[in-house]
């Protein structure tokens, strides 16, 4: 018999894990504080690796392959996001002599990791999602609006500066990527199996 901690733990991952990116998302756009965006961006990594287990250990059985292949790219964004916070956050606490905060993370080049490839993870996620009765519709399209963004912004950032980035930036930082993992940890917590 197995147990319903682990679905428990990573229901309230993703509920976590919804906060932590609209704290990072305030941190960054509106505080502009790179000690806290730095936080919950390493913050939000963590908990993204525990949320996506659960969701993969629930759509494992409906396609294998795709679960494991959003699985990877999930935790291989997550650990992105967590090494490129880690970086940020050792920088912001004790600053090199000569930092210049424009150049790209060497760990996670301008959100290759933490934008480009969660933006796939998460497509492949809503993907397993639709085919799999116990997941709202709801919930698999807002992940397809979430995958859409994340790699518009991470194209984005490669291409543009300026305030135009922040439109998905926003658009995915406060409203669709929270609510996708409160949601998903709503899901999560309710529907354990």
């Amino acid at each position: 018999m197995k147990s319903n901690s682990f679905s428990r733990l990573s229901g309230w991952c993703a509920i976590l894990a919804g906060a932590a990116g609209v704290l990072y998302s305030l941190a960054f756009v509106v505080l502009k504080s790179d000690l806290l965006s730095a936080l919950f961006l390493l913050l939000g990594g963590l908990f993204y690796i525990a949320a996506l287990t659960g969701l993969y250990e629930r759509l494992r059985e409906v396609e294998a392959s795709y679960a494991l292949l959003a699985l990877v790219l999930g935790v291989g964004a997550a650990a992105g996001s967590l090494i490129h916070g880690g970086y940020d956050l050792a920088n912001a606490l004790h600053p090199p002599a000569s930092l210049n905060m424009d150049l790209p993370s060497p760990v996670d080049p301008r959100g290759l990791l933490t934008f480009g490839v969660a933006g796939f993870g998460v497509y492949y996620f809503s993907r397993l999602m639709a085919w799999d009765k116990a997941f709202p519709k709801g919930l698999s399209t807002l992940g397809y609006v979430s995958s859409m963004l994340l790699i518009i912004l991470y194209v984005a950032r490669l291409f543009l500066t300026g305030a135009i980035i922040l439109i998905p930036a926003a658009l995915e930082g406060f409203i669709v990527n929270p609510i996708w993992y409160v949601w998903l940890g709503t899901v999560l917590l309710r529907n354990q199996r």
